[in-house]
């Protein structure tokens, strides 16, 4: 797997080795060994997978207590995928970085906890697979809201995305509980 450092060095991209022929395609979506080999020595306890239409943001979403790790991947379509630093004490808090992961790249992304995710869906629609190093916790849950000035991502979208209305409720970045 080729490990890609991104601006943000806890940020990473994964490229699986993949071998086709005439027949398909195979790839190691996930290895022990080759996730720590590449520093993230996460242990994984809940799989999701989410289907959204094209135009569909999702977060930019975080949990204040019991943070999640996530291991990311597109499985159908094209997505704009965004991890925002929360972490007070870190060099990079603020700052945010954005990769494109779709079904025909197989790219993966690594978020470790301490980040505000999210990502809006580029194709028709896509099919989002995510693990995470901790359970799902509702009460927990927070959102900073997309489209912060502060943050200023820039989101390759046309006009408004599609928002849940919990989604659309998002924080500003200046009001938004972080990590130390």
């Amino acid at each position: 797997m080729n490990v890609v450092q991104t601006a943000i060095p806890d940020v990473l991209i994964l490229e699986p080795k993949v071998f086709g022929d005439e027949r398909g395609f195979f790839f190691e979506s996930y290895n022990k060994r080759v996730m720590a080999a590449a520093a993230i020595g996460a242990e994984f306890v809940q799989d999701n997978h989410s289907r959204s239409a094209k135009g569909v943001l999702r977060g930019l979403h975080y949990q204040i207590r019991q943070p999640q790790g996530k291991l990311v991947r597109v499985i159908a379509g094209e997505v704009f995928d965004v991890a925002v630093d929360i972490r007070k004490r870190s060099p990079t808090f603020g700052k945010w970085v954005g990769m494109r992961l779709s079904a025909e790249n197989k790219r993966m992304a690594w978020v470790p906890s301490g980040f505000a995710h999210g990502f809006v869906v580029l194709s028709d629609y896509a099919e989002f697979l995510y693990k995470t190093t901790d359970y799902w916790a509702p009460e927990h849950e927070r959102c900073i809201v997309w489209n912060d000035p502060r943050l200023a991502i820039d989101w390759p979208v046309e006009g408004e995305p599609r928002l849940s209305a919990k989604d659309g409720m998002g924080r500003l970045f200046a009001e938004a509980e972080v990590f130390p």
